[in-house]
């Protein structure tokens, strides 16, 4: 993309980011790829909720195989960044250049999903939405998605996340004040998680992840408020395999900072080019 339309890009995210910040507004999207909307309306709506500092070829992967299953304009992605205190500069990418390079990962994500399908047109790729929210909790974000009005009513929700955030999402500290997983019950009734799963030390294996998944539905979380029947709502996928490099937005900011040429191994290729057209991460 030239750089003349680069910078209108990064000048409209920043002048609705601050529309948005400004609002009462806790949901709200800001982009969409391509803008003109498909005829027909979604059945299903993948979230990939991250910091997106940057977006990574993980979470190219992670959407992409998560489309696959579902391909065509029956789904729709929902790319899903939260702007809390974003009315103070963020680190170490503001807000604007990082929903730049979720519109940048859009585009490539529609390329990719054209070619797998082995299609030279872009008309049966899913639409992409970049979208922002006030809300910091997984409950609280997907229930403003619901609320908004955005989508049709009877559209399920299905969030992409890690092995890491499923343990968090089941923890129940973060649902006070009685501190129990029933606040889940709403989000795991109509929608669904679809978790990578991610084999290291920290954990587990294969075999550990899966087991977790098990003794929910064998009541292993019904002491704290949890159902037997969520795990139906779990779908586990394969993530990375033990040994293969770990790809993270971590490493992409070490790499923009001190070794530009890896970047090519861990994130698409427009962000790639913004990363470098705008010097970030140079700085911590």
């Amino acid at each position: 993309m030239a750089t003349s339309s680069l910078q209108s890009l990064r000048v409209r995210y920043s002048a609705a980011l601050k529309q948005f910040v400004a609002s009462s507004s806790a949901f709200e999207i800001l982009g969409t790829v391509p803008v003109a909307p498909p005829p027909t309306t979604p059945k299903v709506l993948y979230v990939l909720d991250s910091s997106f500092n940057p977006p990574t070829l993980a979470h190219l992967t992670i959407a992409s195989t998560a489309l696959a299953e579902n391909p065509g304009a029956s789904s729709r992605l929902l790319l899903l960044l939260a702007t809390q205190n974003a009315d103070k500069p963020s680190k170490p990418a503001l807000f604007e250049d990082r929903l730049v390079m979720m519109d940048l990962f859009a585009r490539d994500l529609r390329s990719r999903l054209s070619s797998a399908a082995g299609s030279s047109s872009l008309d049966d790729v899913p639409q992409i939405d970049i979208g922002v929210t006030k809300k910091p909790y997984f409950i609280d974000k997907a229930a403003e998605i619901e609320y908004a009005g955005t989508y049709p009513k009877s559209i399920e929700q299905v969030h992409l996340t890690g092995y890491d955030t499923l343990i968090r999402i089941f923890n129940p500290k973060y649902y006070p004040p009685e501190h129990t997983l029933q606040p889940l019950e709403p989000f795991l009734t109509q929608h669904r998680l679809r978790v990578t799963m991610r084999p290291d030390d920290e954990w587990g294996g294969r075999e550990e992840q899966e087991a977790y998944l098990r003794n929910m539905a064998q009541g292993a979380l019904e002491s704290l408020g949890g159902k037997r029947e969520w795990a139906q709502r779990i779908q586990l996928v394969e993530g990375a395999k033990k040994g293969e490099e770990v790809v993270s937005s971590t490493k992409a900011r070490q790499a923009a900072k001190s070794a530009p040429e890896k970047l090519d191994s861990l994130v698409p290729g427009n962000v790639r080019d913004y990363i470098m057209s705008q010097e970030l991460y140079k700085e911590d």
